[in-house]
């Protein structure tokens, strides 16, 4: 209840000190500047629910991973977001694996696009393979760059995003900005740039050896994708599923791991990625079965 500029709690003595607790520290992201809006609320609310102790509000929401771009100030609103964004400003390649709506790729835009304008890195190279569930470029109709077009057209969504419209057409004109399907990147040499391969599930083996060689001097390299939402043909293996294990432990490799829980788009969609991981486990255990009889 709030009377004047006081808020009085009632209930059990511990959920009461829980939501005193939670209006601390929302009153103290709040004196530090940061703008709270609704689907903030809902975020902020199930992160002090799911990590109390672990890390306060504040300094999920602020501090040094909050990640200036032209348009807007982009804020990591999970753990693994905050992990993801330190990774992805202290760690030369970074592997970004998780579900879809975790924001591995547009994070990794946010910091690409922040390096260059602070002109640490000369350009961005985008980049993704040309495969989709089921679909083949042949079947396209258009030439080869309308064919090709409607892949990358998500990644030039998130620029817009992160930089306007404006903005995004001088840095492509100029060459600050390139997007490109993963073929195109063979016999290349990127210096001085923030290279981001999206979609790597898509990736072949020999793809993903590729792309992880064309990294230059002064050049970062951030690799995201989704293991579960692989559509390459039966029997090729995934170059992600690969680069997992072969990267593991390597100095100055940082492979992050995103869940259900770190979904931030509809709040319908991480209950959807659970309803599939839940029927997928259940069509697991029947196999099994059939297995064994």
């Amino acid at each position: 209840m709030a009377r004047n500029d006081s808020i009085f709690i009632t209930g059990a003595p511990a959920e009461a000190q829980r939501a005193a607790d939670l209006l601390g520290q929302l009153n103290e992201l709040v004196e530090r500047g940061t703008d709270v809006g609704n689907e903030d609320l809902k975020f902020i609310a199930r992160y002090f629910h799911e990590n109390r102790g672990v890390v306060s509000v504040a300094e999920i929401f602020t501090g040094e991973v909050r990640v200036q771009t032209a348009r807007k100030a982009v804020i990591p609103r999970t753990l693994a977001q905050r992990s993801y964004i330190y990774s992805l400003t202290h760690t030369d390649v970074v592997v970004g694996v998780g579900p879809a709506g975790t924001g591995k790729t547009y994070l990794a835009m946010a910091v690409a696009v922040s390096d260059l304008l602070k002109k640490k890195i000369s350009r961005i190279v985008l980049t993704r393979p040309a495969v989709e569930a089921g679909e083949s470029l042949g079947f396209l109709p258009g030439d080869l760059n309308e064919k090709i077009t409607p892949y990358l057209r998500p990644l030039y969504d998130a620029m817009y995003d992160l930089l306007g419209p404006d903005k995004l057409a001088a840095m492509m004109e100029h060459g600050q900005i390139e997007v490109a399907p993963l073929a195109y990147m063979r016999g290349r040499t990127l210096n001085d740039s923030f290279i981001i391969l999206d979609e790597a599930q898509n990736c072949t083996t020999e793809q993903m050896k590729m792309f992880l060689t064309r990294l230059g001097t002064n050049s970062k390299a951030a690799i995201t994708g989704d293991v579960t939402q692989i559509d390459l043909p039966r029997g090729r293996l995934s170059g992600l599923v690969q680069a997992e294990k072969i990267l593991a432990g390597i100095e100055g490799i940082d492979i992050v791991y995103f869940s259900k829980r770190d979904v931030v788009r509809h709040s319908l969609v991480q209950k959807i990625i659970g309803a599939y991981e839940i029927h997928e486990a259940m069509s697991e255990r029947e196999k099994g079965d059939h297995a064994g009889e």
